[in-house]
């Protein structure tokens, strides 16, 4: 994939955000789709109430275009291709319905976490099952070694493990304005970096879309923000990220690449099991993007600090893997 491919989708991407942020935005709005923020929350966080959400759907919409348009024009759309934005939808589809609950049906707590659930892995099956048309490798490889371990039929077990805790933990990463959007850009453009390093060429136009898309959307949901992506595009960035560490089989690789929301979703663990255990709480509030605020940062510096942790370890994954 040449450098003006590359540029053309992630330009392309981002074009199509820009320019159907201003018109979802207000209907949104008009909608009355607004953010309830909660009362345990930090307070500073109460006067972003009413604050259009589901804004993910911009970017799936972004996405789901480019990617096809890109893809048909250099004949690259493959069973890889629709297995990607499979998941990006078919997890989009389950944040709409449990944002949809939460806002418009007035039903704090959306869907349930069994019905999410069950979705989640109803998804990954069909992924699983769409990925066997072609050439399947069920080996999960050791990164910047030569070591790999084949998990053979216990590899779907994975797929469900890995894409449903992935949706979850950049849904739990969507407290700040901006943090998911760049930490996630971020993460999609090292994986297209790959994608093209290994010749997969339909990898890295999904991956690319998807940067391009959110830097697009990041225009509007920076700080302070005028559109929340919601569990709409939380819950699809973060199943569509895991699937594509899967097709370009680095799946371990993703622990170091999505850092951000692997840390985000260990305080979480951390913070449950010392309560319920010691009866004492180790962050002052998760995910531990809360706890920074709650130490005297402000909401930018937090979004920041977490900006560079993300692409720091982004360009040390990109060196480790040409180098060694």
């Amino acid at each position: 994939m040449s450098l003006l491919f590359i540029t053309l989708t992630i330009a392309l991407g981002f074009m199509i955000s820009a320019l159907l942020a201003p018109i979802f935005i207000p209907y949104l709005r008009r909608m009355k789709f607004g953010q309830s923020i909660r009362e345990e929350g930090p307070q500073s966080h109460m006067k972003k109430a009413g604050t259009p959400t589901m804004g993910g759907l911009i970017f799936l919409v972004a996405i789901v275009v480019t990617t096809l348009g890109i893809s048909y024009f250099t004949d690259t759309l493959t069973t890889q291709t629709v297995v990607l934005l499979l998941v990006l939808v078919g997890f989009g589809v389950l944040g709409f319905l449990d944002d949809f609950i939460k806002v418009v049906m007035k039903r704090n707590l959306g869907l349930t976490s069994l019905q999410k659930l069950i979705g989640q892995i109803v998804f990954s099956i069909a992924a699983y099952f769409l990925l066997q048309l072609g050439p399947f490798d069920t080996s999960i490889a050791i990164p910047f070694t030569s070591w790999s371990i084949d998990f053979g039929l216990v590899y779907v077990a994975f797929i469900v493990f890995w894409l449903v805790g992935f949706s979850n933990a950049v849904n739990l990463s969507d407290g700040l304005d901006g943090l998911v959007s760049g930490t996630a850009s971020i993460a999609f453009a090292t994986f297209g970096i790959l994608a093209v390093l290994y010749n997969q060429n339909d990898a890295a136009i999904f991956a690319f879309s998807v940067t391009g898309a959110l830097l697009g959307f990041l225009l509007f949901n920076k700080n302070p923000a005028k559109v929340f992506m919601g569990d709409t595009g939380s819950l699809a960035l973060g199943g569509a990220l895991a699937m594509l560490s899967i097709i370009l089989k680095l799946e371990l690789l993703l622990l170091l690449v999505g850092i951000i929301f692997v840390v985000e979703t260990a305080s979480v663990i951390l913070q449950v099991i010392s309560f319920k255990t010691r009866g004492k709480r180790i962050f002052k509030m998760s995910p531990i993007h809360h706890h920074f605020e709650l130490s005297g940062w402000s909401e930018q510096k937090v979004v920041y600090v977490f900006w560079t942790v993300g692409f720091v370890a982004a360009l040390v994954v990109l060196m480790l893997e040409v180098f060694v």
